[in-house]
C-alpha cells in the first residue's frame, strides 16, 4: 500500500496565480522522495458530486495519496525562458503515526476537505485545519466471517483488524457523507458533513455488505440524484473470488432517513430479477482467478459508466493454446434500468507509432473546452475521456513503465455502442460477453427502433462489444510511468495534469492545430513529489 501521510496546501494569499503553485515550497532536496514512490491513480468516485468546477475558496495546491489541484488563476506567458520558481508558504497537515490517507473529497459548496484514512475520517479546512474527526477503527474481525460478528458469532478466530477506508462520497442533497470501510465486510457509515456525527451504519442485512475486499480503490461508487425522490447509488467492486456473496455491479436505495431499513437495498429485487449482476461461478473454471478491477467511474447524460480492468483467455497469433491477458473496457449502463438489461460493455485502448497501449491505469471525465472542441470536431460542452495506458495487456499488478495519455470522446463511444445493438437486434453476431455467459449465444432478431437512450429489453441482454474503441493518442512515456490524471478546462483550453509513478507531476496543454510531442517545459527538481508548475508556454 502506498503510504503517503502528509496534506499539502499553498497558504491562502490574496491572489496565488497557478504558475506560482509548487510543493513543499521549491521542492527542497530534502523533501525529495525515494524513486519507488508513486502516485496512484485517482480514486475520488464521480458522480454529481466530483466535477472539477471553479471553487470559491482560495486554496491551490493539495496532495493525498493521489494527486488533487485546485483551481486558481493563471497568465500565459510569451515564449521566453520560465523564471525560476518563487518559494511560497505552505500549511501541512500529517495524519497519526503509519496512517494512511486511501480516499479524499471536497466539497464544493464550502471548500472543506473530507480525507477518508485508515481508522479514521478527517474533516480539513481548505487550509488544512483539522476541524473534526471521526474514529472507525481498529476493531475484532476476520474477513472469513459472514456474516460479520458483529450480526452473528463468528467461529474464526479474531484478531485486531484495520479500518481502510473504500469509497469516500459526498451526498450533497441529504448533507451527509458516505464513508465505507473494509471491516464486516464493508459497511458504510453515513456521517453529517458538519462534525462527523454519525447518522447511521446499517449492518443486519445482507445488502448492506458492499464489498469483502481489503483493498484501498476496490470499490466505485456514483451518486444518482432525483429532486424529489430518494437518491440512487450504483456501485461497483471487485468481489475478490466471493461472488455468492457480493454483485460485481449493482444500484442502490440511497434513503432520507440514514437509518432506513432500506438503505443500501437493491433498486429492484424479485426472484427472477434484481438491480445488479453477479459473476457466474461457470466463470471461475475457466479463468479461476477471475474479477473485474474497477478504475473509473462516473456518470454522463442518462447514462452511468465504469472503466475496468478483466482478464481474459486469448489465443496469441499462430497458436493453439490460451493465455491469460488483462483487457480495458467501458462498461456503461441506463441509470432509470432496474434490471439492469442495459449493461454494455465496450474494450478501450491506444496505439502511437506501431505500440499498444491496453493496461488502464487512471481516467479522468472532463469537458472538450472551445479550442480542444474545434480541432476535435465536437463542442466544448462535450465530454472527453482523459485516460492513462501502460504498455501491453499481461501484467496487471507490474505495468511496464511505457504508459501513453489518451483522450477518447465520449459520445463516440456512445455512437460505438448504439452500432453494436442496432446490429445484435438484427439478429448480427453474438452476445459476446464471455465471462457473464460463459458460451457464446446468439443475438435474437427484433423490429424496433434503437435511438441514443435505448435502455435494453430482456433479450440481447447483457451484451459486448467485441471490436475495440481506440483513444487519441496525446503523449507517451518510456521510463517514468504515468499513474494518474486529472484535467480541466481554462479559459477554453484543456489542460490535463498527470501524476507518474516517481512522483512527479506533470501539465500537457492542448493548444490549437496540434497536441504537445512532448511535455510542457515546467520548472521543477527531480524527484519531487509534486512538480512546480512555473508558465504555461506554448509548445
Amino acid at each position: 500500500m502506498i503510504r503517503p501521510q502528509i496534506l499539502w496546501a499553498e497558504k491562502p494569499t490574496q491572489q496565488t496565480p497557478w504558475s506560482d503553485c509548487c510543493f513543499q515550497g521549491a521542492c527542497s532536496p530534502e523533501s525529495w522522495p525515494s524513486q519507488d514512490t508513486a502516485v496512484p491513480s485517482a480514486t475520488v468516485p464521480q458522480g454529481h458530486v466530483s466535477e472539477m468546477k471553479a471553487m470559491p475558496w482560495n486554496w491551490t495546491c493539495l496532495l493525498s495519496h493521489l494527486l488533487m489541484v485546485g483551481m486558481g488563476s493563471s497568465t500565459l506567458l510569451p515564449r521566453q525562458p520560465p523564471p525560476l520558481p518563487q518559494k511560497r508558504p505552505f500549511v501541512t497537515f500529517r495524519g497519526e503515526p503509519a496512517e494512511s490517507f486511501n480516499h479524499l473529497v471536497v466539497d464544493e459548496r464550502t471548500g472543506h476537505i473530507y480525507v477518508g484514512a485508515v481508522n479514521r475520517i478527517y474533516k480539513l479546512s481548505s487550509d488544512l485545519k483539522v476541524l473534526v474527526t471521526h474514529q472507525t477503527g481498529p476493531d475484532e474481525d476476520n474477513p472469513k466471517c459472514y456474516p460479520p460478528r458483529i450480526v452473528q458469532t463468528c467461529n474464526e478466530p479474531l484478531t485486531t483488524t484495520n479500518n481502510v477506508n473504500k469509497m469516500l462520497l459526498i451526498d450533497y442533497k441529504e448533507n451527509r457523507l458516505i464513508a465505507c470501510g473494509s471491516l464486516y465486510q464493508g459497511i458504510c457509515k453515513l456521517l453529517r458533513l458538519e462534525d462527523l456525527f454519525k447518522l447511521g451504519e446499517p449492518f443486519h442485512k445482507k445488502e448492506h455488505y458492499l464489498s469483502g475486499v481489503n483493498e484501498s480503490g476496490s470499490v466505485f461508487g456514483v451518486i444518482v440524484s432525483y429532486s424529489n425522490l430518494d437518491d440512487k447509488l450504483f456501485i461497483a467492486t471487485a468481489v475478490d473470488g466471493k461472488p455468492e456473496y457480493f454483485p460485481t455491479i449493482s444500484s442502490r436505495k440511497l434513503t432520507k432517513n440514514s437509518e432506513a431499513d432500506g438503505m443500501f437495498a437493491y433498486v429492484f429485487h424479485d426472484e427472477f430479477v434484481a438491480s445488479m449482476i453477479k459473476i457466474p461461478s461457470d466463470t471461475f473454471t475457466v479463468i479461476p482467478d477471475f474479477d473485474i478491477y474497477y478504475v473509473y467511474g462516473f456518470s454522463s447524460g442518462n447514462f452511468v459508466y465504469f472503466l475496468t480492468l478483466q482478464p481474459e483467455m486469448v489465443s496469441p497469433p499462430g497458436s493453439t493454446t490460451k493465455e491469460q491477458v488483462y483487457t480495458s473496457k467501458l462498461v456503461r449502463l441506463c441509470k432509470e434500468d432496474t434490471a439492469f438489461n442495459s449493461y454494455v460493455e465496450v474494450p478501450i485502448g491506444c496505439e502511437r507509432s506501431g505500440v499498444e497501449y491496453r493496461l488502464l491505469q487512471a481516467a479522468y471525465l472532463s469537458k472538450a473546452g472551445a479550442v480542444l472542441a474545434r480541432t476535435l470536431g465536437v463542442r466544448p460542452e462535450d465530454d472527453l475521456l482523459f485516460t492513462v495506458f501502460s504498455k501491453g495487456q499481461k501484467r496487471k499488478m507490474k505495468s511496464l513503465d511505457e504508459s501513453a495519455l489518451c483522450i477518447f470522446i465520449l459520445k463516440q463511444i456512445n455512437d460505438r455502442i448504439k452500432e453494436r445493438l442496432q446490429s445484435c437486434y438484427r439478429g448480427e453476431g453474438t452476445l459476446d460477453l464471455a465471462w457473464l455467459k460463459v458460451k457464446d449465444i446468439p443475438c435474437s432478431s427484433a423490429l424496433l427502433t434503437i435511438d441514443d437512450n435505448f435502455c435494453g429489453l430482456d433479450m440481447n441482454a447483457p451484451l459486448g462489444v467485441s471490436e475495440m474503441v481506440r483513444g487519441i493518442p496525446v503523449f507517451t512515456e518510456d521510463r517514468d510511468r504515468m499513474t494518474s490524471v486529472i484535467a480541466y478546462v481554462y479559459k477554453n483550453h484543456s489542460l490535463a495534469f498527470v501524476g507518474t509513478k516517481s512522483g512527479k507531476l506533470k501539465k500537457v496543454p492542448r493548444h490549437p492545430g496540434h497536441f504537445c510531442s512532448s511535455w510542457e517545459p515546467a520548472c521543477f527538481c527531480p524527484s519531487c513529489s509534486l512538480l512546480s508548475v512555473c508558465t504555461w508556454p506554448p509548445c
